[in-house]
């Protein structure tokens, strides 16, 4: 028998609870692919990842194509918080907006700071925060961090994602080819009229997203970004006149949203992790773990998130645009900072689009990415631990 609809768990519990379990799983990834990077193993690691599937690689498939799938869940969550959830007001975007800039701009400028040339294509590495590992590290916590926190730390990584999509679209795409582009604007107006004309079904969008990753693949553009422009399109009303209505009023984006969570945060991201994590050791010289790219990196993400997440938000919160969490004081918000600086999943990411035919660099962004979100994954952790429970008072403005 169904649960009553007010016995049943919001989705936003949902979502973080698979969000925290997920970023549990993505860390068992990590670690699994830098034992095998400097192990015997590691030959046919690349070899496996290098060889032909089709007309792409290994590698490709999973950074290209899996990631698509990831991507289209990031449009969805970015949808759905936007227009009927914690985002759809301005004074709930407000703070976690303030952060998010924040949080991006400081550790933009500390990497730049240290890296000039070719390397400082690197500059949107440390601007990332890793949604499924921090919220991983706070499942761990219990009900010591007010739900509060949570939320907003969601809320925050939510708006980050949109930021670092925005920034592949704007700042690593090149060689446009406008015959394909112009067809990947056919589709999408395809797509929009889908949703105008009241299609709920979710086969006719899913299909033509196909053909629209295709050619955005083929266009110069990303193709994971077409994963976002698809969510974009994704209905959010539920489907009028069905008779399940009433046991499941979930709008399509909702259903395609619920169905993406596990697959995503226990398949497309421990594969992305198992396939761009290893990095070997073994021979690799000692000045690259002081190189500018990788200080930049990691002290972007542990310093800089630091600073930009806990300095703007104070700062909107002092101006009296918003308040502070409820429950939460301001060195639990110190801890969501630091935990803010776990920049893995996104981070690699970008790393792989700005230095693409650059190992070394792509090696030390990697060293930078792990050791600064190792750093603020524990620091953050620790202080959220040791925080003491009357400081979890009542909000501030």
């Amino acid at each position: 028998m169904a649960l009553p609809h007010h016995a049943r768990p919001s989705f936003l519990r949902r979502f973080l609870e698979g969000q925290s379990s997920a970023g549990l799983v993505l860390m068992a990834a990590a670690a699994v692919a830098l034992l095998i990077a400097n192990s015997p193993l590691a030959a046919g690691y690349e070899a496996l990842l290098h060889s032909k599937l089709g007309p792409l690689s290994v590698s490709h498939w999973i950074n290209d194509g899996l990631m698509a799938i990831f991507f289209l869940l990031v449009g969805l969550e970015i949808k759905r918080e936007a227009l009927d959830g914690q985002l759809a007001t301005w004074p709930r975007r407000i703070l976690p907006g303030f952060a998010a800039a924040g949080g991006m701009l400081v550790p933009a400028l500390i990497y730049l700071g240290f890296s000039s040339g070719d390397s400082a294509r690197g500059w949107a590495i440390p601007t990332a925060t890793d949604i499924a590992f921090a919220l991983g590290v706070l499942s761990l916590l219990g009900p010591r961090v007010p739900a509060s926190l949570r939320v907003f730390l969601a809320a925050l990584a939510i708006i980050d994602d949109l930021g670092a999509v925005l920034v592949i679209a704007l700042f690593y795409t090149s060689g446009i080819s406008l015959p394909d582009l112009a067809g990947a604007a056919a589709v999408l107006a395809l797509l929009v009229g889908l949703n105008r004309f009241g299609v709920r079904r979710l086969a006719p969008y899913l299909l033509l997203g196909l053909v629209l990753w295709l050619l955005v693949l083929r266009s110069g553009v990303h193709a994971t970004l077409a994963g976002v422009v698809l969510a974009f399109t994704i209905p959010l009303q539920p489907t009028p006149g069905r008779p399940d209505v009433e046991s499941s009023p979930e709008s399509p984006l909702h259903r395609l949203e619920h169905g993406l969570i596990l697959p995503v945060g226990f398949l497309v991201v421990p594969i992305f992790g198992l396939a761009n994590a290893g990095v070997s050791f073994l021979g690799l010289p000692a000045e690259a773990f002081t190189a500018p790219v990788t200080l930049g990196v990691g002290l972007g993400l542990l310093l800089g998130k630091v600073v930009g997440v806990l300095g703007f938000a104070l700062l909107a919160i002092r101006l009296g645009l918003a308040d502070m969490p409820a429950q939460a004081g301001r060195l639990q918000m110190l801890g969501i900072a630091l935990l803010c600086g776990i920049g893995f999943t996104m981070s690699l990411f970008i790393t792989l689009l700005a230095f693409p035919d650059q190992p070394l660099l792509q090696t030390e962004a990697k060293i930078g990415i792990l050791g600064g979100s190792l750093l603020a994954g524990v620091l953050g952790y620790l202080l959220l631990r040791v925080a003491p429970r009357d400081r979890l008072a009542t909000p501030s403005r």
